[in-house]
Order: structure tokens, then sequence, then C-alpha cells
């Protein structure tokens, strides 16, 4: 395996299971030293990883949670290289049931979690001139899916975030990209009705689940130094189904 990041710190939003769960385990496994974050303890994750980890729970919706998480990174590694913003909810309401406190907390915890970490990790980033942040969206934008307008708002507005966010911090050597999944075969989806994923399916030019490693890859590279040149991007990773018009 590769070291591609080693020396390197990343924060992983949303480590405890899933997509989340398999980033940071790939990043470790390519060197890096991987801070875990989410609402519950990602114990499973740390032992998987192994060495011990920091591992810290917070909302990642909550302004002052980021400055925590960049505080204890800093006390513990003196540095932070690359933040992942992984973290999200998709809470299906047609507008009929989409109440403001379902549209508030989806734009919360979907886009200005992303916001929040700019703050608290720039400073950090810029000390060694040098930097990643990976914000997810989602292909869901370019999709035909019901009842998911509060967050396709949010994960529209996460790319136009990103793109703005890479003008202002090209300068200091950090880039900004986002990426867009397919739905993804994790404990999130497990509910998922089967008319759901069969009309998924149908609609991708791979006809199967997207699975968490399929997603990690291009995260992989947008983290890498081989991605130096790459920034205020949409990477969509969905195997095919989202066409771009």
């Amino acid at each position: 395996m590769k070291n591609t990041h080693e020396g390197r710190v990343a924060l992983v939003t949303g480590a405890a299971k899933g997509i989340g769960q398999e980033i940071c385990i790939r990043l470790a496994e390519r060197g890096a030293t991987v801070v875990l974050v989410d609402l519950e303890d990602p114990a499973e994750t740390a032992s998987l990883i192994g060495g011990n980890p920091l591992r810290l729970t917070g909302d990642v919706s909550n302004a002052e949670s980021w400055v925590q998480f960049a505080r204890l990174t800093d006390e513990r590694y003196g540095r932070a290289d690359i933040v992942v913003n992984n973290a999200g909810i998709y809470p299906f309401a047609e507008i009929d049931d989409l109440t403001y406190e379902i549209w508030s907390k989806t734009l919360r915890v979907n886009l200005d979690a992303h916001f929040y970490s700019a703050k608290s990790f720039v400073p950090l980033m810029r000390r060694n001139q040098w930097g990643r942040f990976v914000n997810t969206s989602s292909n869901s934008i370019g999709t035909p899916l019901a009842g998911l307008s509060h967050y396709m708002a949010a994960k529209m507005g996460v790319i136009g975030f990103v793109r703005g966010l890479a003008n202002d911090l090209a300068k200091d050597k950090i880039t900004v990209n986002a990426i867009l999944p397919a739905i993804t075969k994790t404990p999130g989806t497990s509910g998922m009705p089967d008319e759901m994923i069969r009309t998924v399916w149908e609609q991708q030019a791979i006809k199967r689940f997207a699975e968490p490693s399929d997603i990690v890859g291009p995260i992989l590279f947008l983290t890498s130094d081989d991605a130096t040149f790459v920034t205020g991007q949409a990477i969509v990773a969905d195997g095919g189904m989202y066409k771009v018009s």
C-alpha cells in the first residue's frame, strides 16, 4: 500500500459507520493520522484502525463543536491537513410533510457544518500552507427522486460553497472539492424500500448498489498530493447515474 498520506492529519466526520468508517480505514492504511468524529463514540472504527486515534463526539451542526474539534486536534497533533465532511442526514419528506424543523436541521447538518469546518480548520492548514477539504454533496441533485427538496437544496449549496471557498483558499495552497456519491449500501440506507433500490439501479450504467469502498477512491485522490491542481470541483461517483447536461 502506498503511503500517499504519510504525515498528514485528517479529520473525518460521520466516522462511526458506513462511508465514514471506510474513509477512516483507508486514510489510515495510506499513512494518515485520522481524527474520528461522530455523534456517537466511533470506538469500532478506532479498533479497526488501531493505534489509539483521537475520537471526538459532537454535533457537526453546532459551530462550538467545530471549535472544540480544531482545538483538540491541535493539542494532540499540532497540525491539521485534511477535513472530510462526510456526516449527513436525509429524511424523506414531500412538501406537505416537510416541516420547518426538518428543513432547518437538514441544512444545518448537510451545509452549515461545512462552513463551520472551514472557519475552524483553515487557520491550522495555513500554518503549513497545505490543506484539503472534501465536502460531501450528492448525486440526488440530478435525479428525479421525490421527497428530498430540502436535502437537494443543502447538497446544491455544498457545491456552491466549495466553488467559492476554493477561490478564497487557493493562495494558501488549500484545495476544496466536493464528492457526489450514489445512494450507497450503508446502515443508513438499510431501510430503503426494494422498489426504490431497483429504481436507482435501473438509472445507473453499473447495475449494482454502491459500496462504501466505491466512494473512497476519489476521496483518497482529492486528499493527496496528486490532486494539487484540482480545486473547486464536484466529482460524481455514482456508477454513471447522474448525466451532466
